[in-house]
């Protein structure tokens, strides 16, 4: 070993003087030695091939780098662009420069092509045609008013300002002139109907006073209520009754109305029919009913994506400011809730619910009460309730809402979101219009959820209630007694001071009562029986117990019941409202119950009206 070692030292040394001592032994050792370094360049040379080898990766790598950084410095060289290339940088080109043009250009031609179509079918037959002619002038002429007050808002209001000056001195002496003018046609026009149709218009009529009467007893401010917007929401209530009920053509439009959202909405009758059998009508409600909602819910969520629902809301919102001198943010709320649900509608004006008073989120809250979504109108349909009447029913509470809110709770501060402030719609997130209609399937499944849940609930809980009640009620040899009874004996008043038959009176109240107490689900799907028992006909009582009411008594009811004015709603409002306006959750909680009332007198004041036209 040693000796290994020594000869291992003396390799790397080279030194002559040892070969000049010894030619034999020292050569034999220096041929050993130049041996082992021979195998040593070897092995030497092995570990660099293995080194090498385990090092290709990063050998590559690096040669990568340096070609990518070679083709970069060839691409920074300037090259010639081919004849198809400099003929597409022209086009982009001239494309950007006269963007605006195309675009109107290509409208141009589209809405040409419309206008051709147009004038071919009402050549062909202008009867068949005439829905799409409406149609196409209402569109003409709301564009037309657009653009012209985007352009010349400032001239349009120079122009009207000596008029708008001149109405503001003289409004003192003036209002109270109107107010008389309109008293007094009432008061013919009652007399004149009276001769004509009979007395219960009167009753009616005499109702919807006592409701206001009464609104302003149990007032927060009674001394401070704006009589404008009350007058001015109930005259806007008697037009669109006078319009849609007593005229022709209302009457048509709506009706006509009527059958096409009918229609529309019985094509969700495909998608259950896929997704549960040909026997899906075999379980009404669960695949019949519901299915009508999620197909309503994302036809709405596509037209928020489109733009036409915050435009179709801003219009009719606009309206109500201007007519009954309401704030932008709860015109637009009641506009809203014509279309959608009392959690939806606020959504529109997120963004200045932190910043509105007092009074502004009790109208926020009574326009939820005193309307229905779209969504559950068509189910409502579904159950054999007019259409048309639903539909009036949903337009003439929007004006209610806010007459009703302002005389249960008047403004006493000053508002600080105004026309000026600049206040704009939120609108739709979807990226497209597949998105909003996956989004708004999406959405539906909890009101889904919800609507199954309660129906199914409240059904055990009233069986239960009537139960224990006809126990407690045999003690006293009186049976009969359940919560449909007592709640008839309690709106009964009511339901008779709206124009209800008499008779008719104590079934209305029950259906109040279900609409209050539980949902206007379960009060509609017992409505929808009565009319069904009416149109087969039959013996009106049975055992002492009527069976059916009148044809003017359903209506009446029908306006009545539409509303979410119940306890389980009073809830989803106060939880929707907190989530959406955290900073308002005390004046919320605080308001949210006198705003149920309010719109259940709403409801009540609408069917009111219709009794009287």
């Amino acid at each position: 070993m040693e000796l290994t070692e020594t000869n291992r030292d003396h390799s790397g040394v080279h030194n002559l003087a040892f070969q000049n001592d010894s030619d034999d032994g020292v050569g034999d050792t220096n041929l050993k030695g130049l041996g082992d370094n021979s195998q040593r360049i070897k092995n030497s040379q092995n570990k660099e091939t293995v080194h090498i080898n385990q090092g290709d990766e990063y050998i590559n790598i690096e040669s990568d780098l340096h070609e990518n950084k070679r083709a970069s410095m060839d691409d920074e060289q300037p090259r010639l662009k081919g004849h198809l290339e400099k003929r597409y940088d022209e086009v982009c080109e001239f494309c950007k420069k006269h963007k605006t043009r195309i675009h109107y250009v290509v409208y141009g031609i589209l809405i040409t092509a419309y206008l051709a179509v147009v004038i071919a079918a009402c050549s062909l037959n202008f009867q068949r045609a005439l829905p799409l002619f409406v149609v196409t002038v209402l569109a003409i002429f709301f564009v037309c008013w657009d653009f012209f007050i985007a352009k010349y808002e400032d001239r349009i209001a120079a122009f009207f300002s000596p008029g708008d000056r001149c109405l503001k001195k003289q409004w003192f002496w003036l209002k109270w002139v109107l107010c008389a003018a309109l008293i007094i046609m009432i008061i013919c026009w009652l007399i004149f109907d009276t001769t004509k149709q009979g007395s219960r218009q009167l009753i009616s009529f005499g109702g919807l006073v006592m409701y206001v009467v009464l609104m302003l007893i149990f007032s927060k401010y009674p001394t401070q209520v704006a009589w404008r917007t009350v007058f001015s929401g109930i005259g806007m209530q008697f037009i669109l009754g006078i319009l849609i009920l007593r005229t022709k053509v209302g009457f048509d439009v709506f009706n006509w109305l009527g059958i096409q959202i009918q229609t529309f909405l019985e094509y969700s009758d495909a998608g259950a029919k896929f997704v549960f059998g040909d026997k899906y009508t075999d379980h009404f409600f669960a695949f019949k009913v519901l299915p009508i909602v999620v197909f309503f819910s994302t036809v709405m969520s596509m037209l928020y994506h489109v733009g036409f629902m915050q435009w179709l809301v801003g219009k009719v919102g606009w309206i109500m400011h201007v007519l009954m001198g309401t704030t932008p943010v709860e015109s637009l709320v009641a506009a809203g809730n014509i279309f959608v649900g009392q959690t939806e509608s606020p959504l529109l004006v997120r963004p200045y619910l932190p910043y509105i008073t007092k009074s502004e989120l009790h109208a926020v809250m009574t326009a939820g009460f005193s309307t229905i979504a779209g969504s559950v109108l068509g189910a409502y349909i579904s159950f054999g309730v007019s259409s048309s009447h639903l539909l009036t029913a949903s337009v003439m509470s929007a004006p209610a809402s806010l007459a009703a809110s302002k005389l249960f709770w008047p403004e006493t501060e000053k508002p600080l979101v105004t026309l000026r402030s600049g206040i704009q719609m939120a609108k739709s997130e979807s990226k497209n219009l597949l998105e909003a209609a996956s989004q708004g399937a999406s959405t539906s499944i909890g009101l889904v959820a919800n609507i199954a849940v309660n129906v199914m609930s409240f059904l055990a809980l009233l069986s239960f209630l009537d139960s224990a009640l006809s126990w407690v009620g045999n003690l006293f040899d009186y049976p009969q007694l359940t919560f449909e009874n007592i709640c008839a004996y309690v709106f009964m008043p009511f339901s008779f001071m709206m124009g209800v038959e008499w008779e008719d009176s104590f079934i209305v109240g029950g259906l109040l009562g279900y609409k209050t107490f539980f949902n206007e689900f379960l009060a509609y799907e017992r409505l929808s029986k009565l009319i069904q028992n009416r149109e087969k006909g039959g013996s009106m009582y049975i055992n002492g117990v009527k069976q059916y009411m009148t044809v003017r008594s359903e209506v009446i009811a029908t306006y009545a019941l539409c509303g979410f004015a119940n306890f389980g709603s009073l809830g989803l409002v106060i939880g929707g409202l907190t989530s959406i306006a955290p900073s308002k959750k005390k004046e919320i909680a605080d308001g949210a119950f006198r705003a149920m009332i309010a719109g259940t007198v709403a409801c009540f004041m609408t069917a009111c009206v219709a009794g009287t036209v």
